[in-house]
């Protein structure tokens, strides 16, 4: 099988990681990719928010699967225009990448399927959204309608900051706060079946202890040894499966991934967004524990095939990424600083170092981006991970690096409480 990932960033590098290691994967191509995606793919440049260029590609190349990887691009509708040329796509319409590339979109299905999610309100004015703010009081969640390449969030106690955040979009969503620890739970569906893969859990807040501005994510792990029991047959039962019916009900059959981002409340499971792909960081380490083929898997939900599909495997043991990213971030970054250390020689067996934000300039890699790389490592347990991927972050080194240290600490001390 010959596939092509579409993206630049984190989470295509460790999808395309993952692909070339499945025997029945023959081909790994990527567009536009970056340096890291480079050592297991052969890359291509493109336009990944122009849908016909990016069937064009995969038209010439003859792949059999193309596999889309961040918001923007289906939004825009590639994967319409892939499937449109009789090639298998893995990745929703731009009706169905709705879910996530519209709050009130969500907020919608989310009602008409009885999901369990945060009261809100939707708000176009400052008398709307000022009214919202006071409805619920703090913490104020402030969400901006639209993609924001996940940092379009406020949560914050600071009304005024609340406010300003509200009136810079154009329609924001204003929510009530869910307390409890929050987790990410992603599917694979083929618009009727649905197949849960682990739960992991990100680190928004740019520095230690969840302070400073939230990032795109600073570090993820998985499996959660806190986890209830039965989180996610509960998650597939409540969330996923009614999520994905209300959609075909509606005529818009949900082709790809369904990450469901989730509060675990004093009253239950709740929803606090819908993103429609592969989540970055968390994609790192769950590719580094899948057991099973990924091409296959993403093959038969494209294909509508999952039903006679074997769902997937994992690995035992935990796996961690820690995100290294460049000065500035997340306010601003700084591009140009030569990296050095990223050579396997360099970092212990089972660490993997993910490119995100990395460009090849006169022969040497530098920072091209906020988030730079994803150092992602796998243990017999989370210690053992979390061991590994701070030694390969500590071979690394650039100007102005950012990391946290505490990724997956809490959960390693047995300090997260359900």
């Amino acid at each position: 099988m010959k596939t092509l990932v579409i993206g630049t960033g984190g989470r295509e590098h460790a999808l395309a990681l993952a692909l070339s290691r499945d025997p029945s994967v023959t081909e790994v191509h990527a567009a536009p990719g970056n340096p890291g995606i480079a050592d297991v793919a052969t890359l291509h440049p493109v336009d990944q928010l122009n849908p016909v260029e990016v069937a064009d590609l995969a038209e010439r190349l003859g792949v059999d699967l193309v596999v889309v990887g961040p918001e923007a691009p289906l939004v825009a509708g590639v994967a319409d225009a892939v499937r449109e040329r009789g090639i298998s796509c893995f990745g929703p319409s731009a009706e169905a990448a709705q879910l996530e590339g519209s709050k009130a979109f969500a907020k919608d299905v989310m009602a008409a399927a009885e999901v369990p999610t945060a009261l809100a309100y939707v708000c176009s004015t400052q008398a709307e959204i000022e009214e919202a703010l006071d409805a619920f009081g703090a913490p104020y969640v402030v969400k901006d309608d639209g993609l924001a390449a996940g940092k379009g969030v406020v949560v914050t106690d600071d009304r005024a900051e609340a406010l300003a955040h509200a009136l810079q979009c154009d329609r924001v969503v204003i929510e009530e706060f869910l307390d409890g620890p929050e987790v990410s739970l992603f599917a694979i569906t083929d618009g009727s079946t649905v197949f849960p893969l682990q739960p992991a859990q990100d680190f928004k807040r740019i520095f230690n202890d969840d302070e400073g501005p939230n990032t795109g994510g600073m570090g993820a792990y998985t499996p959660l040894p806190w986890a209830p029991e039965g989180l996610v047959e509960e998650v597939l039962e409540r969330v996923l499966q009614p999520t994905v019916d209300e959609l075909a009900r509606r005529g818009t059959i949900f082709s790809g991934l369904l990450y469901a981002g989730l509060a675990l409340t004093k009253r239950g499971v709740k929803v606090i967004e819908f993103n429609a792909r592969f989540g970055d960081p968390e994609t790192q380490p769950l590719m580094a524990l899948l057991d099973s083929p990924l091409g296959v898997l993403l093959k038969a939900a494209a294909d509508g095939e999952l039903h006679v599909t074997e769902p997937p495997r994992w690995k035992s043991g935990s796996a961690l990424a820690v995100v290294m990213a460049s000065a500035g971030y997340p306010e601003s970054s700084r591009n140009g600083d030569v990296i050095l250390g990223t050579d396997a020689a360099q970092r212990p067996a089972e660490c993997d170092v993910i490119h995100a934000g990395t460009a090849l300039v006169d022969g040497n890699l530098v920072t091209a981006g906020g988030r730079v790389l994803a150092v992602t490592a796998v243990g017999k347990d989370l210690d053992d991970a979390r061991a590994k991927a701070y030694a390969g972050v500590g071979a690394i080194e650039f100007d102005g690096a950012q990391f946290r240290t505490d990724i997956a600490a809490k959960a390693a001390a047995g300090e997260i409480k359900v």
